[in-house]
């Protein structure tokens, strides 16, 4: 039987840089409106859950598309993504994915099954990874959403 499987992941919108030793800061008004835009980037897809990591930056990025879909935010650990569990749970699904710099295009080159992303520039809170896989087909798309 064929099902497809939708992951889009991105990374947290711009975070507040002020306080170098702060290790969980919060989104700027610029990071709080790009959430609120990634909202609506995804305003005509019916997501079945979105998740993010257990950080300030990702969940206040996260919040806005969750509750426009009235989903509760999942949480996952950076350094066990794309596990069969997770695979599993996700399956014939539409799955946001907030996460960092580093790890996005990780989680993204995992769900493909091989190393096609870098890390993101720390300037960039804009790119949108689109992993399509149907069957044993696995497809991705870049775009980049200012």
């Amino acid at each position: 039987e064929e099902s497809t499987t939708t992951y889009y992941l991105i990374r947290h919108a711009e975070k507040d840089r002020s306080d170098k030793t702060d290790r969980n800061p919060h989104l700027t008004e610029k990071g709080l409106k790009r959430a609120e835009s990634w909202a609506n980037v995804f305003k005509d897809i019916k997501l079945d859950a979105v998740y993010s990591t257990d950080y300030n930056r990702t969940k206040e990025t996260a919040l806005p598309t969750a509750k426009a879909n009235n989903l509760e935010l999942k949480f996952y650990d950076p350094r066990k993504m794309a596990s069969k569990k997770f695979l599993e749970n996700t399956k014939g699904k539409n799955v946001l994915v907030v996460g960092h710099s580093n790890t996005t295009p990780m989680f993204v080159n995992a769900l493909l099954g091989e190393k096609k992303y870098d890390m993101i520039s720390e300037d960039n809170n804009a790119n949108l990874y689109i992993v399509t896989i149907t069957n044993d087909s696995k497809t991705s798309n870049i775009l980049v959403v200012n």
